[in-house]
């Protein structure tokens, strides 16, 4: 009886230990998961704002080297290892972005069988990139990396941000909802490490920020580098097309939609030869365009707008900004049409193909011709403009710095028409090159180009050439002042045609004053 006794109470102790051993185990799991989910939720919390702290510190540091250095300093990037693809990574890369590494120097394999590569550091690499550009101090791509997976055929926002427009950047991101290239000036001044805080406070605060939008930063001394600036947001573009916009204009439409839901104008877009123009308006009161919310949503209610004298195509005081637009058509448009009175200071919002298309000419700082300066390079190179019919942007009113605006203008007017001249006899120069005088790519050209004394000449073209192309425009002409009737009198005209003899002397002058 005792010995059964003695046994029960042994079994019992077992099991007691069992038991204690199984309590203690699963105590201890669920403590260390606990406490493992709380640490992780606070890293996740915290993880924007401690990588802001930690880039700043990058950045600065490498901005502070750049200035004692005679040369530019390289792209600020987290490694040293050679590859053999051109690629850049920064530490602000989320794990569930595309994978891109950047690092400090860029290596191209050798020939086959060959262990012997070719290695260019970044800083050569850059000044290349940016060889007409003021200078650079520091840029940072991918400062912040947008943390969703990018689809290549979509459409980026590649735009400019200036510390004063953080907050007009977040709320883009916020309407858009999709991926957006941000090239953020920082002026190396002795606000800028509180301005990196302000940006990645601002960042960390919005989910959309985080979501959609890659940060590309650059700190230098050269404020209003627009087109070095429109540059780097659209090379770290990582989808197929863009639309260059200023961050100060509301998305009142879903321009994306209207494109990719339409086999036509998507085709369009991916063939690289279109460019997609979104009509621009601005209110006449500049009270009525502080809040977007207010803001028309349908084309009816742009025009019922108009008619009350509320809204306007933007800058309607400066025609040939926004004129060749044709907004007396889009009123009543119903499908994509072409812009067919281009003149070269147009400059509207675009959506075009990244690859193969110009980059903005970065000699032009400040304000004036900028802009238009990159779009009449694109339209040259054989690009033509069409109208969504349907779709709009309006301006969101803030004030505007006065600077050194006349000045600036005052330059850029001047650059601009040596631009221009330098342009056509390059493009011309190309095609003629190319054989593709006679093709549609040479169409745009031709159409501009007119102007400029013996661009044709200068460029190379044969006397025969330079002769067909006058029988040809004295039977377009013809052709529009008579109408249908008009065969026989431009066969007239072209026996009349006589090719204007060449003074080697005046050819001299003129070269030497492009």
């Amino acid at each position: 009886m005792r010995l059964e006794s003695k046994v029960k109470v042994s079994r019992l102790a077992k099991y007691a230990i069992l038991v204690y051993v199984m309590i203690s185990i699963c105590y201890t799991t669920s403590h260390y998961f606990s406490s493992h989910y709380v640490n992780n939720n606070m890293n996740r919390h915290n993880s924007m704002e401690a990588l802001a702290v930690d880039q700043q510190q990058d950045v600065l540091m490498q901005s502070d080297a750049s200035s004692s250095s005679s040369s530019s300093s390289s792209f600020s990037s987290s490694s040293s290892t050679a590859y053999t693809k051109p690629k850049l990574q920064h530490p602000g890369s989320h794990e569930d972005a595309e994978d891109v590494e950047y690092t400090n120097q860029v290596t191209w394999p050798g020939s086959k069988g060959s262990d012997i590569n070719h290695k260019l550091s970044e800083e050569i690499m850059k000044s290349k990139i940016f060889s007409s550009s003021m200078g650079l101090d520091n840029v940072t791509p991918y400062y912040f990396k947008a943390s969703h997976i990018i689809n290549t055929q979509d459409i980026t926002l590649a735009t400019l941000v200036t510390r004063n427009r953080f907050h007009v950047l977040s709320r883009l991101a916020t309407n858009y909802k999709g991926p957006i290239s941000a090239a953020i000036h920082v002026l190396d001044d002795g606000d800028k490490l509180a301005t990196i805080k302000e940006l990645g406070k601002i960042y960390s605060s919005n989910p959309d920020m985080q979501k959609y939008v890659d940060i590309h930063l650059i700190i230098d001394k050269f404020d209003r580098q627009f087109n070095m600036w429109r540059n780097t947001a659209k090379l770290f573009t990582r989808t197929d097309y863009l639309m260059m916009l200023d961050v100060d204009f509301h998305l009142c439409t879903d321009f994306r939609k209207t494109i990719f839901g339409n086999p036509t104008i998507s085709n369009m877009l991916a063939a690289g030869k279109t460019a997609i123009v979104v009509p621009a308006f601005e209110y006449l009161n500049q009270k009525d365009g502080m809040d977007y919310k207010t803001f028309p949503t349908k084309k009816a209610q742009v025009i019922q707008q108009v008619q009350d004298m509320k809204l306007d195509s933007f800058h309607s005081s400066w025609v040939s900004g926004h004129g060749a637009t044709n907004y007396s058509h889009w009123y009543t448009a119903t499908e994509m049409y072409p812009v067919t009175e281009y003149e070269f200071s147009y400059e509207p919002y675009v959506i075009y193909k990244k690859e193969g298309t110009p980059w903005c000419d970065e000699r032009f700082i400040g304000y004036g011709a900028n802009k238009a300066a990159c779009l009449f390079e694109i339209f040259i190179s054989g690009v033509d403009y069409y109208v969504l019919p349907n779709d709009f942007l309006i301006h969101q009113s803030h004030k505007y710095a006065n600077h050194d605006r006349t000045r600036e203008r005052t330059h850029n007017r001047v650059l601009y028409e040596n631009f221009r001249t330098e342009i056509c006899l390059r493009y011309s120069r190309k095609y003629v090159i190319e054989e593709t005088w006679y093709t549609p790519a040479a169409k745009n050209m031709k159409q501009v180009c007119t102007d400029i004394p013996k661009w044709k000449y200068l460029s190379g073209i044969s006397k025969e050439q330079r002769l067909k192309d006058l029988e040809e425009e004295a039977a377009l002409k013809a052709q529009q002042e008579q109408g249908n009737n008009t065969q026989q009198q431009a066969s007239l005209d072209v026996e009349t045609v006589q090719l204007p003899e060449e003074d080697e002397q005046e050819d001299e002058e003129i070269i030497a004053t492009i």
